[in-house]
C-alpha cells in the first residue's frame, strides 16, 4: 500500500531534480521512492556494521602480527 506525502522545496531545486530524473528516463516521484528506500536501509546498515564489528572485538589472532607482516600482500 502506497501513501501520499507533501514535500516542499524551491522551485528551481525542483525543476533541476525533475530535469535529472527525466535524463536517467524515470520520474522525480520515481527517483524519490529510491531515494528513501535507502535513507530507510541506512539505519539498518550501520546496525549491521556495528554489531559485526562488537562480534570481531573478541577475535583474537593468536600471536601478534609485526608491521612487515600486517602489510604483506
Amino acid at each position: 500500500m502506497s501513501r501520499n506525502i507533501t514535500l516542499s522545496a524551491d522551485e528551481a531545486l525542483i525543476r533541476r531534480a525533475r530535469a535529472r530524473a527525466r535524463q536517467q528516463q524515470t520520474s522525480l516521484n520515481a527517483a524519490f521512492r529510491q531515494w528513501l528506500e535507502s535513507y530507510a536501509a541506512q539505519q539498518g546498515a550501520r546496525e549491521s556494521y556495528e554489531s559485526l564489528m562488537a562480534r570481531l572485538d573478541k577475535v583474537e589472532a593468536g600471536r601478534r602480527f609485526s608491521r612487515r607482516e600486517m602489510n604483506e600482500r
